[in-house]
Formats: structure tokens, sequence, C-alpha cells
């Protein structure tokens, strides 16, 4: 599928973005374009896929989530159904806010938001608890210089 987009759908992109909630109003201003005009851009992005749904960002700080870890996991197993059963375990840990399968070293990267060590130590229990795996190896952010930081389009 050609996914062409061209300067105002750029630009609707990026100020959703930025503020999701924006009017169609506002969002209309901001790129240029009359409102109806601007809607029909959004209805196209939303349907081709570019856009997948809209949310808000939370200060994790403000709501008790100051710790943020990065677990890197190695496994032996590497077949269709271990890697099914492993993303649906992950899938049921609401701390794990990010999963992902990488090269290198490691075979999965997980990003945990939780409140403290404790809880972190109850989110490692849970993840090590069902589905066998070979070494798993945390990092604890100290500082989020840049987080959740637009894409570059």
């Amino acid at each position: 599928m050609d996914l062409k987009i061209d300067r105002f759908d750029r630009q609707i992109l990026r100020e959703l973005q930025r503020d999701a909630g924006l009017s169609q109003r506002d969002l209309a201003e901001k790129v240029g374009l009359s409102q109806n005009a601007c809607w029909r851009r959004l209805r196209l992005l939303e349907e081709r896929g570019i856009i997948r749904g809209r949310t808000l960002v939370l200060d994790r700080d403000k709501l008790g989530l100051g710790l943020v870890v990065f677990v890197m996991v190695k496994t032996r197993h590497h077949s269709a159904e271990w890697l099914r059963t492993f993303r649906q375990h992950v899938a049921g840990i609401p701390e794990i806010v990010d999963f992902f399968r990488i090269g290198g070293e490691y075979d999965y990267m997980l990003r945990i938001v939780t409140t403290d060590m404790a809880s972190y130590d109850s989110v490692y229990q849970r993840l090590i608890q069902k589905v066998e795996l070979e070494s798993v190896t945390s990092y604890f952010a100290m500082e989020a210089i840049a987080e959740r930081r637009p894409l570059p389009i």
C-alpha cells in the first residue's frame, strides 16, 4: 500500500503528537486548512492506519510511578509456541508498558514502570513465574532526560 503523505498530513501528525486533544477547529487553524478539509485528512490518516489511536501522557511521578526499569531477557527458546506463551504472559503484567523483541546479546527488552523496588520485585517474580528464561538483567533509570518524544515526521 502506498502511504504518501503531504506537508499538511505531516503537520496534522506533528500537531496531534504534541496535543491529541486539540479540537478540530484548533487543529485546522494550526495547519492552515478549513475545518472540513482537516477533518477529511484526519479520517483518511486513521483509515490508512497511520493514526492508530489517541492517548494522553500522564505524569508518572505525580502518580507515584517513579521507578522505571529496563529489563533485558535472554531465552534458549525460540519456537512460535514459546513466544506466544511469553507474549500472553507479558501482556498480563500491566507494569510492563513496552515490550520489544530485539537483536544482539539479548532477545527481548521490557520497560517496566512501577512505584518502588518492592513493587518491581513483585513484577520480576511474576515475570519469571510462568515461562523459562535463561537470564533477566535489570537496568534502573535514574532520570528521564527525553521520554515519549514525538516521531520525527
